[in-house]
């Protein structure tokens, strides 16, 4: 079997993934069997006996040693395991993907195409990320068994879509294991169908009576092959309930008295743990137990802090030591958790007696975490403990630095969170978080709503609340947009820039604006100075989209100013940010193509040149006219260098949507003579007979990902907010433009083409 260490795992993990947020490395760490624990031989053979299932189903209520069969399979084994133990965080596909693909990788390397695709915000879930993953696994030499256990926490969509495409690309010789309480997400029957399928249930993993005779003797406990039997009968082979049992009989109990305790019932287990073992503890210990079970995890400094008392972490490190139902994350004895199924009976023990306690519980959790610089741990505790106003401040703190960091999809949860529960109006901080995460993302329409809201609070007839930070970057909003011309993008620019230094806050997106705005007011010069400073800036504090967009502006400058050499630098210097941030597919890279498109072009490298075209052109749906100054600079250098490659119908394409963007923009200083200028110069091209793949429109190039998904026309435009006729057509067109006749040419065209991933 192969064995990695945490501290080579640690190593790999920082040299390989570039994953956009901390990975806990104990999650990919298996779980080793405490000694003494029962072996399940019979388990383990059937489970390793060259079984020719590629998917192994392991269901069961709590307590039935499902993590404990697993791990001893994995020492027995000579196969490598990839194991990622999971919890609630998880439901968030690019979270959970990415553990998949570390675990994955530690074995055998699945390729860097994975890795940009997780650490890209640009990149969708469905259509680029699953695909790649499942062709990563899909293509592994070496066998692998890779366990996903905990999958009952799984509940987001997407995630559960990604657990039945990964099923389908298990390799020849390798496992798919997914352990859990109940129901898995999967496509169950197809699966037994076609005798792909593995199960095993609480009847396969209840104890048989000699394995329950071996849990109680291991446990230190001496009693009658006729008491093992009673204990056997009441607790139905549950483990758990008889390793209970055994604490119970090391204490002094009877299994006479005691035994018929035990019935598998949550409740009456809970009753239970009441009276034979909770009740035997300190009340300090017990008031510990039950108020920090509200924690996912523990350590000494968070159970102070929730807990409210000083000598918790000493009371913590002596039930570590003494009790075997905390369970150690680390090796140096800092985190711990719960037995999941001891966690559940201290938490319905603390809901009986003093419910109204466990959102203030929480809310402390989420203060520690804040401050301690556990940015999505502190906003789970606040949505955990219902805390609106607690989680929209957070938000407020933290979803900026997330949104840098590449946590998109946490963010936008949080944000649904509390627009669910109808309060962003009162917080403006979130409705301009909100706003700036659409433009970045390609939704114009909710930029420009969410843009609304800011305005009501700052300019509506009852004054909004004080909250400077948030007028800065409402300003920065504005300018972003530019709704009203570049005149007043530059004037919001540089009342943003003003309130963020009066707040002392040094943010370079508002440096940024501001060169744009002197760029395309016709001040190269002092726009490059600006977009020097952003750049700068935006190196310094870890804001690393802002820097790209900066170095691409100045990269267009030198352009202009014909310093060929220079601008060729400036967008390679672009392109390294994003790489190294692991954004690759960001809204600046079309520009950042565009950009490479043009220099290799002016030194005759026309090969280089339609490379960087295929690039830009699958991301350009992500250039709206929420960002409207980017998005026309775009189109206009990838529309030249079409031309200069002779693909007239490409740069018409293109043109199209320049046209449409100024409908929405009709002010954007410089760009409006710019197309004008080269929509003359295209006037008397001729164009081909038949169109070709640059000749796909924005929304073409939205449609063309979902067709290499299971979804039908009619699901693709429900999707999409589309009609079914609207879909179709654009579906045809694409065949067109891309010389095939179907659905299926059409994918694997794409993927020829660099359009889809391979």
């Amino acid at each position: 079997m192969t064995v990695i260490t945490s501290r080579e795992h640690a190593g790999r993990l920082q040299h390989t993934s570039g994953a956009p947020f901390e990975l806990v490395v104990s999650k990919l760490r298996r779980s080793s069997g405490r000694p003494g624990t029962v072996r399940r031989s019979l388990l383990i053979e059937r489970l390793a006996r060259g079984d020719p299932r590629p998917v192994v189903r392991v269901v069961a209520p709590a307590g039935y040693g499902k993590t404990t069969l697993l791990a001893q399979w994995a020492e027995r084994s000579d196969k490598a395991f990839a194991w990622v133990s999971l919890d609630e965080r998880d439901n968030d596909p690019r979270v959970l993907l990415t553990y998949v693909a570390e675990a994955l990788n530690a074995v055998e390397p699945i390729g860097q195409r994975v890795f940009d695709a997780l650490a890209s915000s640009g990149s969708s879930v469905p259509d680029a990320i699953v695909p790649a993953l499942g062709f990563g696994f899909s293509s592994m030499t070496s066998p692998v068994v890779l366990v996903l256990d905990n999958v009952h926490v799984l509940y987001d969509p997407d995630c559960l879509v990604a657990l039945s495409v990964l099923a389908d690309h298990v390799p020849a010789g390798s496992r798919l294991v997914l352990a859990g309480r109940d129901a898995l997400p999967l496509r169950i029957a197809r699966l037994r169908a076609g005798s792909r399928i593995l199960e095993i249930g609480p009847r396969d993993l209840a104890l048989t009576h000699e394995e329950a005779s071996s849990l109680l003797h291991n446990a230190g406990v001496s009693v009658s092959e006729d008491d093992v039997a009673e204990l056997h009968w009441q607790a139905e082979g549950w483990p758990a309930g008889l390793y209970l049992a055994a604490l119970r009989l090391k204490e002094g109990g009877q299994v006479a008295t005691e035994a018929d305790a035990f019935r598998g019932d949550d409740r009456l287990v809970s009753e239970y743990m009441e009276s034979e073992f909770l009740a035997r503890i300190s009340r300090q210990q017990r008031v510990f137990l039950t108020r920090t079970a509200v924690l996912e995890r523990l350590c000494g400094p968070l159970c102070e802090a929730v807990l409210d008392q000083p000598g918790a972490a000493a009371t913590l490190a002596y039930l570590a030591r003494s009790n075997a139902l905390l369970v150690p994350l680390d090796s140096q004895g800092e985190w711990y958790r719960y037995h999941h199924l001891f966690r559940d009976m201290l938490l319905a023990e603390l809901r009986r007696q003093d419910p109204e306690l466990i959102p203030v519980l929480r809310r402390r959790a989420a203060g520690w975490c804040a401050r301690n610089d556990l940015p999505e741990e502190a906003m789970e505790y606040t949505i955990a403990a219902g805390d609106v106003d607690m989680a929209a401040a957070l938000v407020g703190k933290l979803g900026v630095r997330a949104y840098r960091q590449g946590e998109t999809a946490a963010v936008q949860r949080w944000l649904r969170w509390l627009e669910d529960r109808g309060e962003t109006e009162g917080h403006p901080m979130v409705a301009v978080l909100a706003g700036l995460l659409s433009t970045a993302t390609g939704r114009a329409a909710e930029a420009e709503r969410w843009a609304d809201v800011v305005d009501r609070w700052q300019y509506g007839e009852a004054s909004g609340p004080d909250d400077p930070a948030a007028e800065a970057w409402a300003a920065l909003l504005r300018a972003v947009l530019c709704q009203h011309g570049v005149k007043q993008m530059r004037a919001d620019a540089d009342e943003a820039a003003r309130l963020f230094a009066t707040e002392s806050v040094p943010e370079p997106a508002a440096a940024l604006m501001q060169g744009v705005a002197r760029v395309l007011s016709g001040d190269l010069d002092g726009g490059d100075a600006s977009l020097g400073d952003a750049a700068s800036v935006a190196e310094v504090i870890g804001a690393p989209g802002v820097a790209a967009v900066a170095l691409c502006e100045r990269s267009l400058v030198a352009m202009a100013r014909g310093e060929w050499g220079g601008a060729q630098v400036l967008a390679g210097r672009a392109r390294t940010v994003l790489r190294q941030a692991g954004i690759e597919e960001y809204y600046a890279t079309p520009l950042v193509c565009a950009v490479h498109a043009r220099t290799a072009l002016h030194r005759g490298d026309s090969s280089t040149a339609r490379q960087e075209l295929v690039s830009a052109q699958h991301l350009r749906p992500l250039l709206t006219y929420a960002l409207p100054h980017f998005a026309v600079q775009a189109r206009i250098e990838l529309a030249r260098a079409h031309l200069e490659l002779s693909d007239p119908a490409g740069a018409r394409a293109l043109m199209r949507e320049v046209d449409e963007l100024l409908r929405y923009r009709p002010d954007l200083g410089n760009l409006v003579g710019e197309a004008k200028a080269f929509r003359a110069r295209l006037s008397g091209e001729h164009d081909p007979c038949v169109p070709g793949i640059s000749a796909l429109t924005a929304a073409e190039l939205r449609i063309l990902p979902t067709l290499a998904s299971h979804l039908s026309f009619p699901q693709i435009a429900a999707e999409m907010f589309l009609s079914p006729h609207t879909v179709k057509s654009e579906a045809i067109s694409i065949y067109r433009k891309l010389g095939v006749s179907s659905r299926a040419q059409a994918v694997a065209r794409s993927r020829e083409l660099g359009l889809l991933p391979g």
